[in-house]
Formats: structure tokens, C-alpha cells, sequence
């Protein structure tokens, strides 16, 4: 949307910004263009009414008044980091193992990012009821209201999922007319007030975005988010009661929340509205944007406008946090060796998500191979970053990037993420005029779906559903090639532009370096070659039946197959921890694929070095300390009031 910075309703939050707790920044309304104005205003004109609303698509992006890093701190923190999969150095690196605290400064600046846009929800809704009928008609104030309610019930989902009950503060009200309020009497009643939100908007609005605006609310993301709190309701009644159940209206069982969460994702299916994208390794290209498989996206792109250190295009600068550091990056993202050793050989998911230093032993012709990447090996991925064609680890043959970890603070695997940091480089012309770094932040897309679906019909049918292990055969189809094939030529002509055009804008030429880095100003193919290898890949039930007992897993084996499939999928994508926790999934991963060892020398060993004792309530974060002093009525959650 082109208006994102254009906040006209919101206005009224301007006063609420002084209030006492979550809205206290009185910058809240500082925006590009424009001061207070009169809510009054809104009433003149449609396009008023339709501007009031971006007041509230406004928090979904990065925004300097309260948290800069939004959509990454505290979102990969939160919802990666715990998974023990990502990984990160420094301070940062407390989120790896359960050190965070209610002083953790990421977590009040998303508490405070997220009630702040919650408060400009509630002002908008409560404004559009009185919205004169000679101004908007009919059909346009469902749309908005629709999208007023699916955009509070996402913000509110954020905090429902990563700190547990929260206070709900409903339409009228904010923390100037209720400066104090508790946490949602139960887990029951806080997600009926949300599943309530999407339930309505996924009634109200439709398939294709309002005016066609993509970046807008719709039926399909409605609904997968209701699916989604469909499914942590039913969590919070069952294993994630945490001993506060409460039964809330109906539905009042786990099955009949299953039950109804599964019609959700069904509708969204059969509505064929959305498609897998044929490759997996193309979702995160600028060709990408808003593709088939798209419910919802926070795209980090504005146009193809390049900045400068004093005129950013967006906040949020991904590649500087998830490239190599010896290539300019910052180290707040690494992905572990037990995360690249779940792959399959053939699946291209892992292809598509990250590069490796060049580690020796993990060529097949060294001697010292270790035998867990026997076939393994990828050379497109190995000590390269294809998309840019850089080489990891500028310091030569002696580069600490050549080993399993390296020290950057601390140890860190040698392995970074190549969904944000892949079209924007983070060393070559990138400290002076060259800000770009189109970025997708799903959170949804069609995997979403097809899993959480699959994971509601196991439950419902006794972990033996041929539907639902149809699901996962789907989404490895795509991960191994399959849907490529045939299509490799128009692929080709649609994503490979823009890495031949980035590569004359840096001045490219085709040539070597001492590293073994091959480069070419104009390429004929794709960085990662498209194709078929489907017939590497066995059928999801049996696979996962011979993984989960050669590993030795404790839950079933539809549990290991969904969430090993997300592990798979959504690493680095916010998504990835709550999807484990209301699966009721994490205490079991942690302990399986990441056992507790005595690493002496990590440099040339793989494994994570995990020396904590897991403790499954601390899942729901803290309360920042912040709230708790400003508003008494808000208790600190269990694991956190020692």
C-alpha cells in the first residue's frame, strides 16, 4: 500500500499515547506528512475513511516510535531463537537459551509496538459505526470494518503467543480511559475475544483485497488465523493449560476446536485462491512479491528506491542482521548444523534457505567426512553466496568461516539465512549508496495452511489420516523439484533478471577468486538451478515412520512428520516456535535434536553446545517489567516470578 504513512482517524490515540502504560510514547503519531487532524475530518470523503484505516496498517511495518526493529526484534527472537534452529551472539544470544527476562528490551518495545496498534484499532472500530451512510455505503464499511478487526485480532495473536494472557482491551477503550487493566480472565476467554475478531472479519470481507490493494486484509487471512487460534485455544485447554483452562463460550473441548479450526483451513483450500509457488528457492526474490502462495506479508519494499545512511527506504535492515560477518553482517542470525542435518538429500528447502562456510569436513572426499552429511554435500550453498555470487569470509584459505563454528562474541555456527539476506549485500557497495533490500516477512502463506490442517485431521482421526498425510506429500513435492519441472525455461525468464541486472550494477565480471568463487557479470541460469528430484524422495509416512524411531522421538510419529516438515519450512519465519508450542512439540525437540552435551572444541564439531535444563512454561515470554510497574492489575506470568 502507497499510503501507509497517511493517519487520519488514529488521531484521537494521540491523547492515548500519554496514557499510563502500553501507549505511553507521545511521539505516536509522528508520521512523514502530517500532524494531529481533526477526526472530524474523516467523515468528508471515502478516501478519508479509507485512509483513517492505514493508521492501523501503519504498526505493521517498522516504525521508529516504538520499536525500529519490529518484524524482526523482537519477532525473531521470540519466534525462532527459543527453536534453538536460529541462533545469534552477543546479548542476543540469551534468546538461545532461556536467559530472556522481563528487562529484555525487545520484548517491551513489541509490547509496546503492538498495544499501540491495538489502541488505533479500537479507535478506528469505534468510529466506523458512525460513519454516515452518504459517506461510505454498505459494502465499503464491511470491508473496513472486516480489515479493522482481522488487523487488531494479528496484533493481539502476536501477544497471545508469545507472552500467554495479556490484558484485551476492546473497541472504545485504551490506557487513557483504562489506564490499568488485567490480563484476560483465562486462556479460554482471551481466545474467544480473538477468534471472535476473525471470526468476523473472515465473514465481512472477501477473497480479493478491498480495491484490489494488495498488503490488505482478505478472507483467506482471516481465516488462517482463525484456523491458528482455533488450534491455541484447544492447546490452552488441554497440555498448555499451565493450570488456568477456563472454559470461555463455546467451543469447549480441544476435538471441537480441532474440529473447527480444520473447516477454516478446508475453506481456504477448496477456495483454490492460493497456490504453492512451483520453487521454494524463488519465495524470497523481489520477483516474489505478493506470488500464489502469499495469505499474508509484511513486503519491506518501496519500489526500487535506493537509500542512504540518511534517507533509508525502510527501518528494517535485514541484511546487515542475517549476512556473514566477515562479509559486513552483524550476527543477531545463524542457523544450527542440527537444523541443516534434518534435510533430505535432494530437498531443496535447505538450498533455498542458507549458505554454509566452506568447511572441509563436510566434503564428501575428506577423510574426516562426518558420516551425518554422507551425500549431502552442495556445492552451490558451500562457502558462497550464489545470489550475489560473494564469497563467504573475506580473510582467504585462514578464514574462521572455514570451520563448523566461529567466534564472533561467541560461538556461532558457521551457516547463515539466505531468505533475507540474498538480494542485498551486506559488504560490496553497501556502505554508501547501497540501501535495497526487498524483503518478504511471510506470516502466512500456504505451507501454513496445509500443516496446520494436516496436524487437526491427525488429531481428529487418531494419527492415521490419509488427507492429512496427502498434505505433507504435497508441500515435499514442491520442496524436491517436482512442481519445476517443465517450467524451468519460464522460471528462468522471470527470476533470473535481477540477479544479471544487480550484477552490473556492482560491476561484475566473469572471473575467479582465490577463494574459489566464480563470477559472472551476465548469467543463462538461475543461481540455483531449477529441476526435478523427485525420485529422491520417499512418501511422507513412510519416511517419517524410519526418522522418528532412528532418532527416538516420544511423541507420534504424525507429530514428528508436521513438525519436522515445519523446521523444514519456516526457519527464520516468526512462525516456527508458536507452531511447535500449540503442537505441543517443543519440549520434545529440544530434548531430540538438541540433547545436552559438553562441547570442548566447537570449532570443529557441528553440534550445539546446549547446557540449560528446558523448561516448557517459560515458552510464554515474560511480562516486561515496564507493564507490571505501570499496571499492577497485570501479574507476571509463572515462570517468572521468582
Amino acid at each position: 500500500m502507497k499510503t501507509r504513512y497517511f493517519i487520519l482517524s488514529a488521531a484521537l490515540c494521540s491523547v492515548t499515547g500519554l496514557g499510563l502504560t502500553s501507549c505511553d510514547n507521545e511521539k505516536f503519531l509522528d508520521v512523514k506528512a502530517y500532524d494531529v487532524v481533526d477526526p472530524a475530518a474523516s467523515y468528508e470523503s471515502k478516501e478519508n475513511a479509507k485512509r483513517a484505516l492505514n493508521g492501523v496498517y501503519d504498526m505493521v511495518f517498522p516504525n521508529g516510535s516504538y520499536d525500529g526493529d519490529w518484524g524482526f526484534k523482537p519477532n525473531l527472537f521470540t519466534g525462532c531463537h527459543p527453536t534453538i534452529d536460529t541462533q545469534a551472539t552477543g546479548w542476543d544470544k540469551n534468546w538461545n537459551v532461556q536467559a530472556w527476562n522481563a528487562n529484555s528490551d525487545e520484548l517491551l518495545k513489541g509490547w509496546k509496538h503492538v498495544y499501540a496498534a491495538i489502541c488505533r484499532a479500537n479507535d478506528f472500530l469505534d468510529k466506523l459505526k458512525d460513519y454516515p451512510e452518504d459517506v461510505i455505503d454498505v459494502k465499503m464499511k464491511k470491508d473496513l470494518e472486516g480489515e479493522g478487526r482481522a488487523l487488531r485480532g494479528f496484533f493481539y495473536h502476536w501477544l497471545a503467543t508469545t507472552f500467554g494472557r495479556v490484558p484485551m482491551l476492546a473497541t472504545g477503550e485504551n490506557f487513557l480511559n483504562t489506564p490499568m487493566k488485567a490480563k484476560a480472565e483465562n486462556y479460554a476467554v482471551m481466545w474467544d475475544f480473538i477468534i471472535e475478531d476473525f471470526k468476523a472479519a473472515a465473514d465481512l470481507l472477501d477473497w480479493k483485497p478491498f480495491d484490489n490493494e494488495y498488503g490488505r486484509c482478505t478472507k483467506g487471512m482471516a481465516l488462517a488465523f482463525l484456523g491458528d487460534a482455533y488450534m491455541w485455544k484447544a492447546y490452552r485447554l488441554t497440555e498448555g493449560a499451565n493450570g488456568i483452562q477456563g472454559t470461555g463460550v463455546a467451543p469447549t473441548t480441544a476435538n471441537e476446536c480441532y474440529q473447527l479450526a480444520a473447516e477454516c483451513f478446508k475453506k481456504i483450500l477448496d477456495s483454490n485462491t492460493y497456490q504453492l509457488n512451483p520453487s521454494f528457492t524463488t519465495l524470497w526474490d523481489p520477483a516474489s512479491a505478493w506470488g500464489p502462495e502469499a495469505i499474508w506479508v509484511e513486503q519491506l519494499d518501496e519500489g526500487s528506491n535506493w537509500g542512504k545512511w540518511d534517507n533509508l527506504t525502510s527501518n528494517l535492515m535485514l541484511k546487515w542482521y542475517t549476512a556473514c560477518p566477515e562479509n559486513g553482517g552483524w550476527g543477531s542470525l545463524y542457523l544450527s548444523w542440527e537444523w541443516y542435518s534434518c534435510y533430505e538429500k535432494g530437498d531443496k528447502r535447505r538450498q533455498g534457505s542458507c549458505y554454509t562456510g566452506a568447511v572441509p569436513q563436510i566434503d564428501p572426499n575428506n577423510p574426516a567426512y562426518d558420516p551425518q552429511y554422507e551425500g549431502w554435500y552442495e556445492p552451490a550453498i558451500y562457502g558462497v553466496n550464489p545470489y550475489l555470487q560473494e564469497v563467504l569470509g573475506k580473510g582467504g584459505s585462514g578464514t574462521t568461516t572455514k570451520q563448523f563454528h566461529f567466534n564472533n562474541g561467541e560461538w556461532a555456527p558457521s551457516i547463515w539465512s539466505s531468505k533475507m539476506w540474498r538480494t542485498a549485500s551486506a559488504d560490496y557497495k553497501s556502505w554508501g549508496d547501497g540501501h535495497w533490500s526487498p524483503t518478504p516477512i511471510y506470516w502466512k502463506r500456504l505451507p501454513n495452511v496445509m500443516l496446520d490442517y494436516a496436524e487437526c485431521l491427525f488429531r481428529l482421526n487418531g494419527g492415521d489420516d490419509a488427507t492429512a498425510w496427502a498434505q505433507l506429500d504435497k508441500l515435499r513435492e514442491r520442496a524436491f523439484g517436482k512442481l519445476e519441472a517443465g517450467k524451468e525455461g519460464d522460471l528462468t525468464s522471470k527470476y533470473l533478471p535481477y540477479y544479471n541486472s544487480y550484477a552490473d550494477w556492482v560491476g561484475r565480471v566473469d572471473g575467479s577468486d582465490e577463494n574459489g568463487g566464480v563470477f559472472h557479470k551476465t548469467r543463462t541460469e538461475y543461481p540455483l538451478p531449477f529441476g526435478s528430484n523427485d525420485d529422491l524422495r520417499k512418501p511422507a509416512k513412510e519416511y517419517y515412520t524410519a526418522y522418528a524411531a532412528q532418532k527416538g522421538f516420544s511423541s507420534p510419529v504424525w507429530k514428528v512428520a508436521v513438525n519436522t516438515e515445519r523446521r523444514k519450512e519456516f526457519n527464520c519465519e516468526w512462525c516456527l516456535r508458536p507452531d511447535m508450542q500449540k503442537s505441543g512439540f517443543m519440549a520434545d525437540h529440544v530434548a531430540t535434536n538438541y540433547p545436552k552435551r559438553d562441547v570442548v572444541d566447537l570449532k570443529d564439531v557441528p553440534w550445539t553446545n546446549r547446557d540449560y535444563d528446558y523448561n516448557d512454561l517459560k515458552m510464554d515470554m515474560p511480562i516486561p517489567m515496564d507493564e507490571i510497574m505501570k499496571n499492577p492489575l497485570c501479574e507476571q506470568n509463572e515462570a517468572y516470578r521468582d
